[in-house]
């Protein structure tokens, strides 16, 4: 069982940034693949972020180049720094885990935080 929980959500000006974390419950976190999801209003759940258990990254193409996720097993969490950010990075984030390997899908991750609000103003 994993607890997650998400904080550094916020309001900032378009171009601006900031960082999300993801305190996780557990002795086992190291084992678990983490990833960062985002809903907008009236848009379903979409993958931004992954990180493996061997630390490599995975990104929607939309957020190449600035968005950086990393992890520190020995801390048990999981960040996600968001630079460059636009009024359509606008939505609730959410920390997620699964066992294994990463992997994109929504449905495929066991364990959800409850979200932190993000939002960009133009």
């Amino acid at each position: 069982q994993v607890q997650l929980v998400e904080s550094g959500g916020g309001l900032v000006q378009a171009g601006g940034s900031l960082r999300l974390s993801c305190a996780a419950s557990g002795r086992t976190f190291s084992s678990y693949a983490m990833g960062w999801f985002r809903q907008a209003p009236g848009k379903e759940r979409e993958f931004v972020a992954s990180i493996t258990r061997g630390s490599r990254p995975y990104y929607i193409d939309s957020v190449k180049g600035r968005f950086t996720i990393s992890r520190d097993n020995a801390k048990n969490t999981v960040d996600l720094q968001m630079d460059s950010l636009k009024p359509e990075d606008t939505a609730i984030y959410y920390c997620a885990a699964r066992s294994g390997v990463v992997m994109f899908d929504t449905s495929t991750y066991d364990y959800w935080g409850q979200g932190t609000q993000v939002t960009v103003s133009s």
